[in-house]
């Protein structure tokens, strides 16, 4: 596939590699989400979710500046009541893709994660960003709010009142402070920002990719219901889980001591 603002590399040039790197490449507008932004990375994560060979996708942007600092505020500004909905919905179905992909995505944030670019990763399973990262919702400042999922993601990782205080104020905060507050998973030294993605994924790729699927379903299902449904849930995914080879593999490898190789089956 060929994207017009995408880098897409598999792991050392193999294109049998597990883990995939997904680069944003619009330096020159900190790598803002316009519509065909958006429609390239729909395009992409699509083929990642029937790509049995990709087990882990890592999001990140170009230059050392931004991760994504927003949506294109060109296009916004020229939206009407229809065309805004719109332009919303297709943020939102973005970011429902990349958070029911069914593998792990690591947003790599190296920079502003603004807006959209929040919300954007938020919707990814781990965040990880360089101490110079900066984070927020400043949609207010504009006369509008999030539309990209972040009124409900951000109180379901970060709690109501300090979520409803981000977007009220618009105020960005530090990679440090986000991460105190629950919003990063990691916070490292811009050098090591790669790198640590790269080993988080390569840790994550080679965990058995069924029950990988099914912790993330999980999880997604649970929060989204009450206890009883999820734990029934979670009790039906645990019986398909045990019928598997990687199941076979995984304890007859704890029980021989050996490294165990997960095939996905």
């Amino acid at each position: 596939m060929t994207f017009d603002n995408l880098l897409v590399e598999r792991e050392g040039g193999d294109a049998a590699a597990p883990v995939v790197t997904v680069t944003i490449n619009r330096p020159a507008v900190l790598n803002a989400l316009s519509l065909s932004t958006l429609d390239d990375l729909r395009r992409a994560f699509s083929e990642f979710r029937s790509d049995a060979t990709v087990r882990v996708v890592i999001l990140t942007g170009a230059g050392e500046k931004s991760f994504v600092a927003g949506a294109d505020i060109k296009e916004l500004a020229q939206q009407n009541p229809i065309g805004g909905r719109e332009f919303a919905r297709s943020g939102q179905a973005l970011c429902d893709l990349i958070e029911t992909l069914g593998k792990p995505v690591i947003a790599a944030i190296n920079g502003f994660a603004l807006g959209g670019g929040c919300e954007l990763a938020m919707a990814c399973t781990i965040r990880i960003a360089s101490e110079t990262a900066r984070l927020g919702q400043p949609e207010v400042n504009l006369g509008i709010i999030p539309g990209y999922g972040g009124t409900q993601r951000l109180p379901r990782l970060v709690g109501k009142g300090r979520a409803l205080e981000l977007m009220l104020t618009g105020a960005p905060i530090s990679a440090t402070e986000a991460h105190r507050i629950g919003l990063l998973n990691r916070v490292v030294p811009p050098t090591e920002l790669m790198p640590t993605a790269r080993t988080v994924a390569a840790q994550l790729a080679a965990q058995p990719p069924v029950a990988v699927r099914y912790i993330l379903e999980a999880v997604q299902r649970g929060l989204d219901g009450s206890m009883a449904d999820a734990l029934a849930h979670e009790a039906t995914l645990f019986g398909l889980v045990v019928a598997t080879k990687d199941m076979r593999e995984g304890t007859g490898a704890f029980l021989d001591k050996r490294k165990p190789v997960f095939t996905g089956r």
